[in-house]
């Protein structure tokens, strides 16, 4: 898997750039010379599909390498919280990009292929593929509407990291044109998509249904299932499905793209780990916060020590209870896991009868194949706090189905650090 940079959209676009660059773009550019390098949320006439459809092919070419016919607007920013969803839920628990993993993902919509399902489209598909030499490392699969959104079986695949999806909106034609009629300003772009881009019955949610449906019984055969939706209404409706089902480990991240466009994505997985804070409740106050999934993560802040007396009561908690841990002093972290709640008065009056001791993991910190046995994965970080003598302790849900024992234990940890 390739990491790509998070700054590509980041700055201003120098469009006089982008027109010295490529001659297509320079006869769109000679009509609007005075706009010349614009921010993101920058006003440009891209009324016209044709112009918002070049525009998106020069900008593949300049900041991705890729080479497209029928090119559409990429969600950049959609890839991008997917690869967050991976790298912080890797098998390591780094929380990092791993260049040495291989990754393979589904895409049921546009991405990376920019094709639809008609024929057409699937044609498109085929030519990107080849215009890019991309043959060993996408496959496309032409399927009936009939057949399952993830068809695992169909391509020989046991199990997948990730899927994509960016499901049609509306549920027919007379919705579409009842939403465009209900705004009361003309977008700001053209629209570009073909009504079998934009129309499917039921709309979204119920496409996003259908791909929750499918994931309750494939389960971890993939990692992570996503998707990108068009309306706000929408991530209700499909978190409260995924509450249906019985699946309590789930993300939602909304994507600004130019201060004008908003797009959210939900992403939910049938394993137990966790994704980092940021990745998982990626939101504004727009998003009600029982749509939310549980913090992964908690802070809290000790006066009146430092980092090494820190470091010395952390080590000594973990030490007093029955945990597979290890604390790293380069960077003042420790990981660990516990089978159950090991430090409840029952327990550790359980653990003094018994005669046992903590135990100091070092060869042990990764869940690895007894990753179903445990209850709970976590990363506790030393750092500099606020005052000038005093550190902050951070404390990362990596692993685990129950978030009453994630707080639990930070609620104990804070007590006995703080202590």
């Amino acid at each position: 898997m390739h990491s790509a940079p998070r700054t590509i959209y980041d700055h201003d676009v120098d469009f006089a750039a982008l027109a010295i660059e490529d001659p297509d773009f320079k006869k769109q550019w000679v009509l609007y010379p005075k706009f010349g390098r614009l921010s993101p949320s920058s006003a440009i006439p891209f009324a016209l599909a044709s112009r918002l459809t070049i525009i998106s092919f020069i900008s593949l070419k300049s900041n991705a390498q890729l080479d497209f016919s029928n090119p559409q607007a990429v969600q950049f920013n959609y890839i991008l919280w997917v690869e967050d969803l991976l790298d912080t839920t890797s098998d390591d628990y780094r929380e990092a990009y791993d260049p040495e993993r291989e990754v393979v993902g589904l895409d049921i919509c546009i991405y990376p292929l920019l094709g639809y399902i008609d024929d057409k489209n699937i044609s498109y598909a085929r030519q990107n593929i080849l215009r890019n030499n991309l043959q060993s490392r996408i496959r496309p699969l032409h399927t009936k509407p009939e057949d399952p959104l993830i068809p695992l079986d169909a391509l020989g695949i046991e199990s997948i990291d990730f899927t994509l999806t960016n499901p049609p909106f509306y549920s027919s034609p007379t919705d579409l044109l009842s939403s465009a009629a209900a705004k009361s300003r003309p977008p700001h772009s053209a629209c570009t998509g073909a009504p079998i881009e934009m129309v499917t019955p039921g709309g979204e949610v119920a496409f996003a249904s259908r791909i929750i449906a499918e994931s309750a019984v494939l389960r971890e055969r993939v990692q992570w299932y996503t998707t990108m939706l068009g309306k706000l209404s929408s991530v209700g409706a499909v978190v409260e499905e995924l509450k249906n089902v019985g699946c309590g480990n789930w993300a939602v991240k909304e994507f600004v793209q130019g201060g004008k466009t908003r797009r959210w994505g939900v992403g939910w997985s049938w394993g137990g780990r966790r994704p980092g804070e940021s990745v998982a409740r990626g939101v504004s106050s727009s998003i009600p916060k029982h749509l939310l999934p549980f913090p992964s993560q908690f802070c809290f802040e000790i006066a009146g020590f430092s980092l090494d007396d820190g470091a010395t009561r952390l080590k000594s908690v973990l030490q007093s209870l029955d945990l597979q841990w290890k604390y790293k002093p380069q960077v003042s972290t420790a990981v660990g896991f516990a089978k159950a709640n090991v430090w409840s008065r029952a327990a550790r009056r359980q653990q003094m009868r018994e005669g046992e001791e903590g135990r100091d993991g070092a060869e042990e910190e990764s869940g690895g194949d007894q990753e179903g046995q445990l209850a709970l994965g976590f990363k506790v970080q030393l750092l500099l706090g606020k005052e000038a003598k005093g550190f902050k302790v951070v404390v990362r849900w990596l692993l685990g189905r129950d978030s009453v024992l994630f707080e639990s234990f930070c609620g104990m940890l804070r007590r006995r650090m703080g202590g």
